[in-house]
């Protein structure tokens, strides 16, 4: 264990965190329906990091992002339990978004409960996908006070966006693909950088590596102000201050997950904190060597991989988990640092 107590982690039973045995059964009931994402790599951005970069590309995924996966297999769950009258979620946008195309699939209502100053191009997508929207403001309101009489007048069912298992049993698919992806790239050591908010995609990869890939450990990467998963690893855990601020809206948790951080503290390397010219130089590098768009949340992994220290003969992994960014952000990040990222790569 590399954080808390065992303690901690015992109080947490069998049938409360996901096993490998819930990831296979979500794979099954996702197949045909998820993208298997690429893995991709570039020269030039392998020179631009001064070591091999493979880059996993989730915001090819359905919806933008990873998110669709832990949606997808929560939803099916449920029906597959005997029926759904429909669900509630909180969500700054990739989430909800996730929902309101799992829904619309399944046939039933999706309420997403979401903050008033998350990116209108996440909030018009869910609007899009037939879901309804409630706005709030994340400063002054409790998004579980407005939830709760949804839940209670309509029947609905709340899907978490981390603390869930088949939601974290969704994301793990990521994971099941990147192992049979790395090993025929000839690659079975490496770090797997993954962005972090409440950890339900770094728990899901971990999982999964854990059993099919042993030699790829995940690290989670958050931006400065918002590293709560890892001073929880490294056994400090603490608030975030309070006046912290980032452009990485998808990704600016309180607290790690109830759920994500055990798996974490067993299974995961040290967290790794990255600024915010680091993401937008990250995002600027992702459209010149690779021609994908990425989010500032989604690009924080590949961040992590061009500004960590790290042993220069080991190739390293980023997951590109999400690419639903404001184009006017987008264009800001490329014309700041498209000189840095390109110069004789391209």
């Amino acid at each position: 264990m590399i954080g808390g107590t065992a303690q901690d982690a015992a109080t947490l039973s069998r049938e409360t965190l996901p096993d490998l045995a819930l990831i296979d059964a979500a794979a099954a009931r996702l197949r045909g329906h998820v993208r298997e994402t690429p893995v991709l790599e570039s020269p030039g951005l392998n020179a631009l990091a001064g070591r091999r970069v493979l880059v996993k590309a989730e915001s090819l995924q359905h919806t933008g992002s990873f998110k669709y996966r832990g949606a997808k297999s929560a939803i099916t769950a449920l029906v597959a339990a005997g029926g759904c009258r429909g669900v509630v979620a909180y969500s700054s946008g990739n989430h909800g978004q996730g929902i309101a195309r799992a829904a619309a699939e399944a046939g039933v209502p999706a309420v997403i409960v979401m903050p008033a100053d998350a990116p209108h191009t996440k909030a018009r997508a869910i609007t899009a996908l037939g879901a309804e929207i409630i706005a709030y403001d994340r400063r002054t309101q409790d998004r579980e006070a407005i939830a709760h009489p949804i839940l209670q007048t309509r029947g609905f069912t709340l899907i978490p966006p981390y603390d869930d298992r088949q939601v974290i049993a969704g994301q793990a698919t990521a994971g099941l693909e990147l192992a049979r992806q790395a090993a025929a790239m000839g690659v079975t050591h490496a770090d797997v950088l993954t962005c972090c908010g409440g950890g339900g995609l770094s728990a899901g990869l971990a999982l999964a590596l854990g059993r099919d890939a042993p030699g790829l450990r995940v690290r989670t990467v958050e931006p400065v102000g918002f590293d709560d998963m890892a001073r929880s690893l490294r056994g400090t855990p603490g608030p975030n201050a309070p006046d912290a601020a980032s452009i990485c809206d998808a990704i600016l948790t309180p607290a790690p997950g109830r759920l994500t951080l055990p798996i974490l503290q067993h299974h995961a390397g040290p967290g790794i904190a990255i600024s915010d010219d680091d993401t937008q130089r990250a995002m600027a590098a992702a459209f010149a060597h690779l021609r994908i768009v990425l989010e500032p949340g989604g690009a924080v992994g590949l961040a992590a991989a061009l500004a960590h220290d790290g042993p220069s003969d080991a190739p390293v992994i980023a997951i590109a988990s999400g690419g639903n960014v404001d184009a006017d952000l987008f264009i800001q990040a490329v014309a700041a640092f498209a000189t840095q990222v390109t110069a004789r790569f391209i």
